[in-house]
């Protein structure tokens, strides 16, 4: 008898929304390696589609993990090969800035990881409680971090969507990361900006706390859209659940 501690639900869902011509936002769920991503492109027609598709495609290839540093080495890995190949791409392209921001999951037994680079976010909703578990690499929230401007200027800081770290960017890949042990009944969310900027967070939660994950996404969007989506919108949920064992 084998017994596997935790098996996951997940929900996707991405819409262009109601500016944008196009969609540079990129997602990638892979339940059976553990594995969850969303990533933002930026960069323009075809710049930003490439980036974001750049580091999904890259990371869909890490194979099957066999600890939760083998997952880790491998998305590392997978992330350093996408972040070469989006700089290769600037470079053709004069230069061009060509990134694309990243939140990942990574999830192994009874551990989990969050990565990432820029402000697409994860969330946990936790016995109740949301908590935003990524910190926006952005000019407002360190200037907010250095006690420069007040949460209240922040609201309508002129420069407040401008980011600082983003895959193919930088020299090497920029990244955050926090880990933990996963519980029977987390939620995780992870989003571009899209949604962040429509939806608040006691929102997100009673639709994570209301539906399935997939129902959880599709309310998400629709949300976002009612209320103009002026960016691509992108919402990934995985639910955590004990597993039963199995022959």
């Amino acid at each position: 008898m084998i017994e596997a501690p935790f098996q996951f639900e997940t929900g996707a869902a991405t819409d262009t929304g109601r500016v944008r011509d196009h969609n540079e936002d990129s997602y990638l769920t892979l339940p059976e390696a553990g594995v969850w991503v969303v990533a933002d492109g930026m960069g323009g027609h075809h710049a930003g589609d490439f980036a974001s598709k750049a580091i999904v495609e890259s990371v869909g290839s890490l194979g099957r993990p066999v600890s939760a540093p083998d997952l880790q080495a491998r998305f590392m890995d997978r992330l350093l090969r996408a972040h070469q190949l989006i700089q290769d791409q600037s470079a053709l392209l004069n230069g061009a800035t060509v990134g694309a921001t990243l939140v990942a999951l990574l999830a192994f037994d009874q551990h989990f990881a969050c990565v990432w680079s820029g402000d697409s976010r994860i969330y946990l909703l936790r016995a109740g409680q949301y908590t935003q578990v990524t910190v926006d690499h952005t000019e407002v929230n360190e200037l907010l971090r250095t006690g420069a401007i007040t949460a209240e200027q922040a609201l309508t800081w002129p420069r407040r969507n401008v980011i600082t770290r983003a895959i193919g960017v930088h020299a090497t890949p920029q990244t955050d990361e926090r880990s933990g042990g996963v519980a029977d009944g987390d939620v995780f969310l992870l989003c571009s900006d899209g949604l962040t900027e429509h939806v608040e967070d006691h929102e997100m939660a009673e639709a994570l706390g209301r539906f399935a994950p997939q129902a959880a996404c599709d309310a998400l969007i629709q949300m976002t859209l009612a209320r103009g989506a002026r960016d691509n919108v992108t919402v990934v949920v995985v639910k955590v659940s004990a597993a039963r064992a199995w022959q």
